[in-house]
């Protein structure tokens, strides 16, 4: 019987945590093995990260995703904000 080593094992995550993983969630990725395994949240998150990195089109995919949009959606909707309040005390 031939014993593999660890960098050939491929890690496993359950459907659930893939689909997470999958819709870009990687906080519930880690939530629901948590749960799954009854395991810390260290342990979890790097189960997680060991399986996006075994996974190179999931991890291009998360690379793509911009975290950033929503503080950019606020920073707009302040602006707004702002300028129609000047507009409506300056130039009533």
């Amino acid at each position: 019987m031939v014993a593999m080593s660890d960098s050939t094992v491929k890690p496993t995550l359950s459907p659930a945590a893939v689909a997470a993983l999958q819709q870009g969630n990687k906080i519930e990725a880690i939530k629901i093995l948590r749960e799954e395994r009854n395991i810390g949240l260290k342990e979890a998150k790097d189960a997680v990260d060991d399986y996006v990195r075994s996974q190179p089109a999931l991890q291009a995919a998360m690379a793509e995703a911009r975290p950033g949009l929503p503080s950019v959606f606020w920073i707009v909707v302040v602006a707004a904000l702002a300028a129609l309040a000047w507009r409506f005390f300056f130039k009533g």
